[in-house]
């Protein structure tokens, strides 16, 4: 009779043993463990509401169409290891400035162009610019937390994206030699044909439709943002529409079936004007049902996001709920009670400004929420220099984003960049918290 050899099955038996341990001694009937399993499930909650449908669909939906209709030529030329550094580092650094996104709705952006041969270094500037350098982002705080912060974030991120894509191309430089050369290697891809103008002009219907979706009301109520805001649901349906246009002239899916889902969206829309969702869901649905049955590049776009979506999403979701139960919503408490981050980023040691970094760097945060939530910090005595190392840190990283990452450039490349990030978060916010 065989007998067990342990040298095998001790890992098992010890994640086996350690699952029994902490559910036997799990303190359910401690109030702050049932209020950060409310918090939890709550946050993931808003989380699927808010977040899913309105930032992370339409981004799927870019990041298919980054694999589909981006040659990888193109993405070598100006983004690959190889590329002019200027050009590379230029472009991947101003990203924020365009894509209103968050840690998260940055991801599926980030794992297109990666995986079609964008350099390590500008693609990892990309990764911290997308949601770092946000224009909207940057204006609140300035208004709101002052302007010199908002000054020093500005250009802290814009450095930031620079200096830390630098250092992961140099960290990793002998992989990314490797995976050019294997690029370069390849054949070049055969192209339909179409004028770039065109496929400018389709990616761009796809970011208006993300921008405008997502466009946060202003504390004006009038001016050039307060009138965007009360007609943003007018101008995601009209980018939609020029989407559909453009779906049904240039890359020949049935203009019948596209009029047929513009319609129930409209009606929706008419019927339902406080729902909008339900208009936003049935056309996301119906696009969806249309060129997901199609075997050209139209249906390869489909499927490249729906790729995209099996990995990304489920990740996202299990890290928001993590985040929720050890950190709360914002202005609600998790495991980790918030007096005792209040009370760590006080002053300008280095110790505050290394926790507000790495506080920041796992919580969550959504696009402009990290305004609010510092404004409460600093009234609770946070320090000016823990504010700029956790805005740094913050809005680029989370919890649910680490754990995407990983899962397209390798553990220890995720290792590296949050490290670089956390690292430069808190020697900023050392020198910021001396001068000011």
């Amino acid at each position: 009779m065989a007998r067990v050899n342990w040298k095998k099955e001790w890992k098992p038996l010890a994640v086996i043993a350690g699952l029994f341990a902490a559910f036997f001694y799990l303190p359910v009937n401690l109030p702050r463990f049932e209020g950060a399993v409310f918090e939890a499930l709550a946050l993931t909650r808003w989380y699927a509401r808010e977040h899913v449908l309105l930032c992370l669909i339409p981004a799927f939906f870019i990041a298919g169409a980054i694999a589909v209709f981006v040659s990888q030529a193109s993405v070598m030329k100006y983004l690959g290891a190889k590329a002019n550094k200027v050009l590379a580092y230029g472009v991947a650094s101003v990203s924020g400035s365009i894509l209103a996104v968050c840690s998260c709705t940055v991801l599926p952006l980030f794992a297109g162009i990666y995986r079609m041969g964008a350099g390590l270094g500008p693609a990892s500037a990309f990764l911290y610019a997308g949601p770092a350098i946000n224009v909207l982002a940057v204006i609140l705080t300035a208004r709101v937390l002052g302007l010199e912060l908002g000054i020093a974030r500005a250009v802290g991120a814009v450095l930031f994206s620079i200096i830390i894509g630098l250092l992961m191309h140099l960290l990793f430089r002998h992989e990314e030699d490797d995976r050019a050369a294997t690029a370069i290697a390849m054949p070049a891809e055969s192209t339909d044909g179409r004028p770039l103008w065109k496929t400018a002009v389709y990616f761009g219907s796809m970011v208006a439709i993300l921008v405008f979706a997502n466009w946060g009301k202003p504390d004006e109520t009038t001016g050039v943002w307060h009138w965007l805001w009360t007609h943003k649901w007018l101008l995601t349906a009209v980018s939609s529409a020029g989407l559909g246009l453009m779906l049904a002239l240039w890359f020949g899916v049935s203009r019948w079936h596209l009029l047929a889902v513009g319609l129930v969206s409209a009606t929706l829309g008419f019927v339902f004007p406080e729902e909008p969702l339900l208009a936003f869901s049935a056309a996301v649905i119906g696009l969806s049902l249309i060129i997901g049955r199609k075997d050209d590049e139209s249906g390869e776009w489909f499927e490249q996001t729906w790729g995209f979506a099996k990995q990304i999403l489920p990740l996202l979701l299990i890290g928001v709920l993590i985040a929720g139960f050890l950190l709360g919503r914002p202005g609600q408490e998790g495991m980790i009670p918030s007096e005792w981050i209040s009370a760590a980023v006080g002053g300008n040691s280095i110790g505050a400004n290394l926790f507000a970094s790495v506080a920041g760097a796992f919580m969550y945060f959504a696009t402009l929420t990290e305004v609010p939530i510092l404004q409460g910090l600093i009234g609770n005595g946070m320090g000016k220099g823990p504010a700029l190392a956790l805005l740094l840190a913050g809005p680029a990283l989370s919890l649910p984003n680490m754990l995407v990452i990983r899962s397209v450039m390798g553990t220890k490349k995720t290792i590296v960049f949050v490290l670089l990030v956390v690292t430069m978060a808190a020697v900023s916010g050392i020198i910021y918290g001396t001068f000011f």
